[in-house]
């Protein structure tokens, strides 16, 4: 249990997802997950002279900060019911990407096994610092070096060895430290559950069946691109959000729990599930600064663009993301004028177009 190996994308595709939205209760209450997280802190720390409180955010685990001795530490904790284990593959992943010399929070410690206690857990330092995504909606961030830096840190992640693609193997990393994708090949990963996706959204009313034949037909023409000669690192949930730092540099990438072996392309296309291909042309140029574009780079930005929005569409019908008013974070920048849903719909479209007509990624709006 806890494998992925049936997962494209986490929060979509786990057996109970959308749980926290239809059914609040976990298997664990607060009280409960509290106290045992004071008895575990009590012996990381060897005493009981720590302080405990909840943390906000906007992920999937809970989130607290203890202060002992001066310094202060963030905890995650993932209780769910589906008793995930990637945490201990996302702290190797951090830990790597750090070693390269591009920051991300240090961890302590870290246990998914649930042996000693009935949830999964990282104990890593608090860096202080607010995400990017708050920044921009006050229309403060300096997106252009943003963009720049973090091209030119990606670039440098994907250079960290990796076998097989998709999701990685926790038993595998248990055994020998290695960091092994569950597929064989990326053509796999990048299909697998895609018809569930598509029939989901058809089933929901999002779009038509017709419309959902078309674009798995525009897929399946371009599939051939996604033979890859190899993987490299995809952090897979990038967004400002998960970037904390300052108006003007990138401080800490976080969040490094749907984290896949896959294609160079894929966290480049994820930034244009935000941005315009004008916002992005610097982010390129930061890429391009250490290593040079994949072959067939746009055909496979827009191949990668519409797989990550139609995963993305399935999460925020699900959760019912379209519901909600302006202040949710998912909404950029407080001149963002179109709903949510027409957003969606519209990088849907885009990515279509994109690849039956063979545009340059700056046409993206």
């Amino acid at each position: 249990m806890g494998k992925r190996t049936g997962i494209y994308y986490w929060k979509c595709d786990r057996p109970s997802a959308f749980f926290a939205i239809d059914k609040p209760a976990v298997s664990n209450t607060l009280e409960q997950v509290e106290q045992q997280l004071r008895n575990l802190l009590e012996r990381y720390f060897g005493d009981t002279d720590y302080t405990l409180k909840r943390a906000t955010g906007q992920g999937n685990h809970l989130t607290f900060l203890s202060k002992h001795q001066q310094e202060t530490y963030f905890l995650r904790i993932e209780n769910g019911p589906d008793e995930d284990d990637y945490m201990e593959v996302e702290a190797e992943i951090m830990r790597r990407v750090r070693n390269l010399g591009i920051p991300t929070p240090k961890i302590f410690a870290v246990d998914a096994s649930r042996k000693e206690y009935p949830f999964a857990y990282q104990i890593m330092e608090n860096l202080g610092y607010r995400d990017l995504n708050e920044i921009y909606r006050k229309g403060e961030l300096l997106l252009p070096e943003i963009m720049r830096q973090l091209g030119n840190d990606m670039a440098l992640w994907q250079t960290i060895p990796l076998q097989g693609y998709g999701p990685f193997d926790v038993d595998a990393l248990r055994k020998d430290q290695s960091l092994k994708g569950l597929h064989s090949d990326y053509p796999s990963y990048y299909m697998l559950n895609l018809e569930t996706h598509l029939n989901y959204l058809v089933e929901h009313a999002f779009f038509s069946a017709e419309y959902a034949l078309s674009l798995w037909s525009v897929i399946e023409k371009h599939l051939p691109l996604l033979d890859l000669p190899k993987p490299c690192l995809v952090h897979k949930d990038m967004a400002l959000w998960n970037l904390l730092g300052d108006a003007d540099r990138i401080q800490s990438y976080i969040d490094w729990d749907d984290a896949v072996a896959g294609d160079p392309c894929d966290d480049i296309a994820l930034m244009g599930c935000f941005f315009s291909g004008l916002e992005l042309e610097p982010l390129i140029q930061g890429y391009t600064s250490v290593n040079p574009l994949p072959a067939d780079f746009e055909l496979r930005f827009w191949l990668h663009l519409l797989r990550n929005m139609i995963f993305k569409a399935v999460i925020r019908v699900g959760a019912g993301y379209f519901k909600r008013d302006s202040n949710f974070f998912l909404l950029g920048s407080v001149q963002q004028q179109e709903s949510l849903e027409q957003i969606t719909k519209n990088k849907i479209e885009a990515a279509r177009v994109g690849m039956l007509q063979h545009l340059p990624i700056i046409t993206l709006l």
